[in-house]
C-alpha cells in the first residue's frame, strides 16, 4: 500500500510462498503484516521469517484501530475486512459482504460496535455441493449463459445458484436497512452481482477491503509502538 492505496497484487503457492523474496525486493518495504485463515506450511513460514523487515502477525489479540471486540475464534480475514470498511466509513452503520468461497456477513452499528456476523456457502461452493451430493447433477461453471429461467440442467443450476445468492444478499441488506436507515454496504471478494437499483445506491465494491484493513492495523500498531518507545 502507498498512502492507503494498493500498489501491486501478487499471488503465490500458500504452502511455499514461492516468489515472496523477489517480490519484496522490488519495493522499499519497512514493515509488513501477515494474515492467514489456514495452517501455513513450513516453507511458507520460513519464507516470511527470512524477510529483512519486521512482520506483524494478525490475530484476535492484535490491537486494532477500532473500538470494538471480536470473538476469539474470529478469522483474521473477517477482522481485516471490518477494519478496512470502518476506516473508510467511520460512524456509519455497515454491512460487509465478502463473497468468496463462503459468503460472510458482518454487521456494525453507527457507534462502531460489531454486532455479529453470518456465514453461508459461496457461489462455487453451492455449485460444487449440488454436484457432489446428488447422483446426476454435473459440475457447472459459474461463468456461462445466465437466463432468468434455466432452459437445461446447466443453466438451471447456474441461475439457481447465482440468483439465489443475489436474492440472499439483497434480503440481508433490506432487512438491516429497516433498522439502520443510514446503512452503507461494502461488497468484497471475488463474485460480482447485478443488484437492484435501490441496493446499488448504498453499495461500495472494493476488492482491496481486506488489504486496507491490514494496512490500517499495521500502521496503528507501528504508531502505538513508536509512542511507547518515546515515553
Amino acid at each position: 500500500m502507498r498512502q492507503g492505496e494498493p500498489v501491486e497484487e501478487a499471488t503465490s503457492d500458500s504452502d511455499t510462498l514461492t516468489g515472496l523474496s523477489e517480490f519484496v525486493s522490488r519495493f522499499p518495504f519497512e514493515k509488513g503484516i501477515v494474515s492467514t485463515v489456514a495452517k501455513m506450511g513450513e516453507k511458507a513460514v520460513k519464507a516470511i521469517e527470512e524477510i529483512s523487515f519486521p512482520m506483524l502477525w494478525l490475530s484476535s489479540e492484535t490491537p486494532l484501530p477500532i473500538l470494538t471486540t471480536f470473538p476469539p475464534t474470529m478469522g483474521s480475514d473477517r477482522i481485516a475486512a471490518i477494519v478496512g470498511a470502518m476506516s473508510l466509513k467511520p460512524g456509519t452503520p455497515l454491512l460487509i459482504v465478502d463473497a468468496g468461497t463462503c459468503v460472510t456477513y458482518e454487521f456494525i452499528d453507527d457507534e462502531g460496535i460489531y454486532l455479529g456476523g453470518n456465514i453461508a456457502p459461496g457461489l462455487r461452493l453451492r455449485l460444487l455441493a449440488m454436484h457432489e451430493h446428488t447422483a446426476l447433477l454435473p459440475l457447472v461453471e459459474a461463468n456461462g449463459d445466465l437466463p432468468a429461467i434455466g432452459y437445461d440442467t446447466d443453466t438451471a443450476m447456474r441461475t439457481g445458484a447465482i440468483l439465489g445468492l443475489k436474492y440472499e444478499i439483497e434480503g440481508y441488506i433490506r432487512n438491516y436497512k429497516k433498522e439502520h436507515p443510514q446503512l452503507h454496504v461494502f461488497l468484497t471478494g471475488g463474485d460480482v452481482f447485478d443488484f437492484e437499483e435501490d441496493i446499488k445506491k448504498i453499495i461500495s465494491t472494493d476488492h482491496y477491503l481486506v488489504p486496507r484493513g491490514l494496512n490500517s492495523t499495521l500502521e496503528y500498531n507501528t504508531r502505538t509502538q513508536k509512542a511507547k518507545g518515546e515515553d
